[in-house]
């Protein structure tokens, strides 16, 4: 627990990376008061530059570099936002970034890495095979190799969602936040329970992608099938210094089906007036699910990423079940 990043840290991170992001809105919603039975806000971290949540880690985790470290230039493996996220924070410091991504990844975030300088490397067709395709050009090549969710830096950077969310809505009850390796909730965990240790912090993943669920569940890295339209959460297995966190200060972890996320993202274009990825959907679809024990209260959903498609939004209008 030593080397569990604070909240101090993520008051040292948001000083850093203040500069390179922006502070998303927070918008409450009626019509999602109604249909979910409860005071619903939207942490829009769709609206950052890059229109995902993750900018915030890969900022802090590149600034805290050492020197050497720089000059050898970083690696890492993304389905897409943590790769963007990454290529903006090497080039604001100067550090040559390379990403390797599955062969099928998202072409508009594929389009987005080109644009930010990163050489792009495709290998396998799940983000694992990505991944350990990433720690071998590390090996090999001599790069820093920077994990997308087992890197302590990016931790304090994510929780700066979260500390924005205690300013303008310091009478949270819960926040609903994706998980695909857990940095994000471990940031809304570490934020809350320094705050207002009542605050409940709720994760949610795919239930055809649940690894993360199932080693939280068990208390045990566990890997599971990946099967998936939510990129941001298509992991395969848990990751220890999140799940080791996770499992101390999440207070609950839901999964939803493809046709709930695909319902969330119908409402949240209808309602919301705002285009989600299916993992900045999920938090709705967990919503919509636990209903009942988060009635009255307010609740936070961090809408992770807007990266989606538009094939991938019409398959999804197509699917939802409304």
């Amino acid at each position: 627990m030593a080397d569990w990043p604070t909240i101090a840290d993520v008051l040292d991170a948001r000083r850093r990376i203040a500069p390179h992001i922006v502070r998303t809105p927070l918008h409450h919603y009626p019509a999602l008061d109604d249909l979910v039975g409860a005071r619903i806000h939207v942490k829009h971290e769709n609206h950052q530059a890059l229109g995902a949540f993750k900018m915030r880690g890969a900022l802090n985790v590149i600034s805290l570099l050492s020197p050497e470290e720089k000059k050898a230039g970083v690696v890492v493996a993304s389905t897409g936002n943590f790769g963007q996220g990454i290529a903006y924070a090497a080039r604001t410091f100067g550090v040559e970034a390379k990403v390797v991504l599955p062969v099928d990844a998202n072409p508009n975030k594929v389009r987005s890495l080109r644009q930010l300088g990163a050489y792009l490397v495709f290998h396998g067709e799940k983000f694992d095979d990505a991944l350990e395709h990433a720690e071998r050009l590390s090996r090999e090549e001599g790069y820093r190799f920077v994990h997308s969710a087992n890197e302590w830096g990016l931790i304090p950077g994510v929780g700066t969602y979260s500390l924005e969310i205690m300013e303008d809505l310091p009478e949270t009850d819960v926040i609903i936040v994706p998980i695909g390796g857990g940095s994000g909730a471990c940031g809304a965990c570490i934020v809350a329970k320094a705050v207002r240790p009542e605050m409940q912090v709720v994760g949610v993943q795919a239930a055809n992608a649940p690894g993360a669920y199932l080693s939280w569940k068990q208390g045990r890295m566990v890997e599971s099938g990946v099967d998936t339209r939510a990129e941001g959460l298509a992991t395969r297995i848990g990751y220890e210094l999140p799940q080791e966190i996770m499992r101390d200060m999440l207070d609950d972890f839901v999964l939803v089906e493809e046709h709930e996320m695909d319902k969330a993202v119908y409402l949240h274009v209808e309602l919301t007036h705002s285009l989600p990825e299916h993992a900045g959907a999920s938090p709705l679809a967990a919503a919509l699910k636990i209903k009942d024990s988060i009635a009255g209260k307010n609740v936070v959903l961090v809408m992770s990423g807007g990266n989606i498609t538009v094939d991938q939004l019409k398959t999804s209008l197509a699917h939802a079940e409304v």
